[in-house]
């Protein structure tokens, strides 16, 4: 008890300094009534015989939160006698915190908020990962700036959301326009009050993630300098309790068979995943609707590329001082999704 309270403090620690972020979520604090919630859950399945499959998850990640409201699991669980409970999250680091409690068995988050977590010593495992794709985040710039490329960011103010995948967009940026992450002054925030000093041309540029891109896109003209075409890959990641993979490997399997199902759906159907997500984020579905058209699909396993580039981002966060130590991303990757 005593090592897993020391990883919940070292995990905080590690998010004060340098948080991470999800795809479509901003930097949190730990959330006590999320972690409450789902700890209320594990003392229900530990009365209950049943297997009971938790899963954290956020609004604003398409597949798990349509996976929620279509109800289809629940169903193909049904037939085995095991259920689902579902907590919702902020963001990637309170979820992971909740996983490295024993809370939940598995979520999703973006590129950055694992590789933090597996600084911090947190047992998970990456079983699945989901193409996302570089389109869906950018650099943007004022639309009467007079920065015209990367290499004019020097000494100018760049907003974005420290240790998120948006922040490996800025450092691979500004590395292809021959410049360094210290010729810039970072400004770190989450998408909201990004948005405020983008806005109020507090800053001369901000990075950020769909659907807060397509949402700033149209609302303030704003040009694109830059998506990560080229420079990151901006993937997400499905994610797993280590314990969980290894002691009901068929469970997470069958979870990921209903991901996949409905990541198809989605696929084929931004106008409607538009629709259900819109009245739940306050964003308006036809804005929706351009995000999830720029995005990719899939519910993939990880490939030895695919593993590559995540060592990249994590070696590229240690040289800049986010995470303590270096990883290893290949030690935590689950070898039963094969």
């Amino acid at each position: 008890m005593f090592l897993k309270k020391s990883n919940i403090r070292t995990f905080s620690l590690l998010f004060t300094v340098g948080l991470g972020s999800t795809l479509a979520g901003s930097v949190f604090s730990p959330n006590v009534g999320t972690i409450q919630k789902a700890n209320a859950n594990t003392i229900a399945q530990n009365n209950n015989s049943k297997t009971v499959i938790r899963i954290g998850y956020q609004k604003a990640a398409t597949i798990l939160y349509a996976l929620k409201a279509k109800g289809e699991l629940e169903k193909t669980l049904k037939a085995s006698g095991a259920s689902v409970t579902w907590t919702e999250f902020p963001a990637g680091p309170p979820m992971l915190e909740a996983l490295n409690a024993g809370s939940i068995d598995f979520g999703y988050t973006g590129e950055a908020p694992p590789i933090f977590a597996q600084a911090a010593g947190v047992p998970l495992v990456y079983v699945a990962y989901d193409p996302y794709g570089p389109k869906a985040e950018a650099i943007l710039v004022h639309k009467d700036s007079p920065i015209k490329n990367v290499a004019d960011l020097k000494g100018k103010k760049v907003a974005f959301a420290k240790g998120a995948n948006v922040n490996y967009l800025v450092v691979k940026a500004l590395q292809k326009a021959g410049l360094k992450y210290t010729d810039i002054k970072p400004t770190f925030l989450a998408p909201a009050d990004g948005r405020a000093a983008f806005e109020g041309k507090n800053v001369d540029a901000w990075a950020v993630w769909d659907p807060y891109l397509a949402a700033a896109q149209k609302a303030t003209g704003a040009r694109t300098l830059t998506d990560a075409t080229g420079l990151a890959p901006n993937r997400g990641y499905y994610l797993a309790a280590k314990s969980f993979a290894e002691k009901n490997p068929a469970g997470l399997k069958t979870v990921l068979a209903g991901v996949s199902k409905v990541s198809d759906w989605a696929k084929g159907n931004p106008k409607d995943v538009a629709k259900l997500l819109s009245p739940v984020l306050g964003i308006d579905a036809a804005v929706l609707e351009v995000a999830e058209k720029r995005r990719k699909y899939g519910v993939l396993p990880l490939t030895n590329d695919v593993i590559a580039k995540q060592q990249e981002i994590a070696d590229t966060f240690y040289k800049i001082n986010l995470i303590p130590k270096e990883i290893k991303v290949k030690e935590i990757v689950w070898q039963g999704k094969k």
